[in-house]
């Protein structure tokens, strides 16, 4: 006897991945666009058509059974391959070449796949990736080499779109013991770097005494020098890697400021290619 296949609507699989991540049929429906009844409808008309349940319900909780969570990993995958396919179809027929400058912590363990979907989205697109500290993009974009920026706000000087914001921190390599009994020995780009002049000034009002002990022109070099117990620097948070920690707090050391990542166009030159580049960004950027 031949069994009838069962199909299971996208529609149906976005709202229980919703109601997976949120733990809520409130907060999903909000997401997208029902109310929770309308929500409830889906997740147990999903449940009748597969013959089974899918979340465990209680007046206080819900969290997924057994069979919701293999549902899950599967739902995700299909609703990928879903939104790549209609992506690639309906998207705009950019082409070119898109020069783009990116401060080198811009994401550094999420880049490689972001940049990969978006060539599977717009094969027409070649993307030029520059990676450098922004006090050496900025010039390259006002000479025209590079069609957008990706850097910190406070290395330009023009108008600037920002990204997001995370919090500047003090670091200090994973294994090492600083003492503010002694100088204080830093690890810096160079100038004029805006962290460079934020470390120094915060540093000399607090009446503390330091020196520069190792300069890079780099991220990954003053991260090495952190790390290897040269000095402590400033740092975005995003850029924390495996062998440095944020400065214990019993250094009392200045409180810094917020980090704004911005970026810098040319708005007044039309660029269909960098300006389908951007939004993409903006969305995936919007999804973290």
């Amino acid at each position: 006897m031949t069994m009838v296949p069962i199909d299971l609507d996208i529609d149906m699989l976005r709202c229980f991945m919703e109601v997976a991540d949120t733990g809520s049929f409130t907060k999903a429906g909000k997401n997208i666009g029902l109310t929770q009844s309308g929500v409830s409808v889906k997740i147990r008309r999903l449940e009748e058509r597969l013959s089974l349940q899918v979340f465990n319900r209680t007046s206080k909780s819900l969290s997924l059974t057994a069979d919701g969570e293999i549902l899950q990993g599967f739902a995700g995958r299909i609703l990928s391959v879903h939104d790549e396919a209609v992506g690639r179809l309906t998207s705009p027929a950019a082409t070119g070449t898109l020069r783009i400058g990116l401060v080198d912590y811009f994401l550094p363990g999420l880049l490689p796949s972001i940049l990969s979907r978006f060539r599977k989205h717009y094969p027409g697109i070649n993307l030029e990736i520059h990676t450098e500290v922004g006090i050496n993009l900025i010039p390259q974009f006002e000479k025209g080499e590079l069609d957008l920026v990706v850097t910190g706000l406070n290395s330009y000087q023009g108008p600037a779109r920002i990204l997001f914001q995370e919090p500047l921190i003090w670091v200090v390599g994973q294994g090492v013991d600083i003492s503010l009994n002694e100088t204080i020995g830093l690890a810096l780009l160079p100038a004029p770097c805006s962290f460079r002049k934020e470390a120094t000034e915060l540093l000399e009002k607090a009446g503390l005494t330091w020196e520069i002990l190792f300069t890079s022109t780099s991220m990954n070099g003053i991260q090495a020098a952190v790390e290897a117990g040269i000095g402590m620097s400033i740092l975005p948070k995003g850029a924390l890697r495996k062998g440095l920690r944020k400065a214990p707090a019993h250094l009392k050391l200045p409180k810094l400021p917020m980090y704004s990542l911005a970026l810098i166009v040319d708005e007044g030159r039309a660029d269909d290619a960098r300006d389908v580049f951007i939004s993409y960004l903006e969305a995936e950027l919007d999804e973290l």
